[in-house]
């Protein structure tokens, strides 16, 4: 993987005399760009440890937050399509961390929940995932983790409140 500098050395070479935004572009780019490496760092220390994927661990932290959710809420929520939910989902029932069931009133819904195992797995994960949190802002200080969370929420915000009128 080049480093940043490459990268912006590459790209601002590339793009020379076109009408754009770099601003724009190198923060989207340095976000996409920290996201997957945020993404490879955990799943290479904390959850390898645990026998986790990214995908694995977003759907148990989902249905652990709201104890029982539809499978397509968590879907959403943890921006995998249904089909990718499907694959994560048996692997977590196989280690008998995840537990499916169907309600009565409406066949074609599916609700997932934590077995016991899961719990637990989840109450001593965690605080080691949230230790790498940690570690990944490391030198930041409190208020510059602030303004990064304000900053990120209010992207995310934007795109929920006006991104489906802009993509018709």
């Amino acid at each position: 993987m080049n480093t940043l500098r490459e990268t912006e050395q590459a790209f601002t070479e590339r793009l020379d005399g076109l009408e754009l935004d770099f601003d724009a572009m190198a923060a989207l780019h340095n976000l996409h760009r920290t996201a997957a490496m945020v993404r490879n760092h955990f799943e290479q220390s904390v959850l390898r440890e645990a026998g986790l994927t990214w995908a694995g661990f977003g759907v148990l932290w989902v249905v652990w937050i709201w104890e029982s959710v539809e499978s397509g809420q968590v879907a959403k929520e943890c921006g995998v399509t249904k089909g990718t939910l499907t694959g994560v989902v048996r692997t977590l029932e196989s280690r008998g961390w995840l537990e499916r069931s169907t309600p009565e009133d409406d066949r074609r819904r599916s609700v997932l929940s934590l077995t016991e195992a899961g719990l637990r797995l989840m109450k001593e994960l965690f605080p080691k995932f949230n230790a790498e949190e940690v570690y990944a802002l490391g030198g930041l200080s409190r208020r510059r983790v602030t303004e990064l969370n304000r900053t990120l929420r209010h992207v995310m915000n934007h795109l929920e409140a006006t991104g489906p009128a802009r993509r018709g």
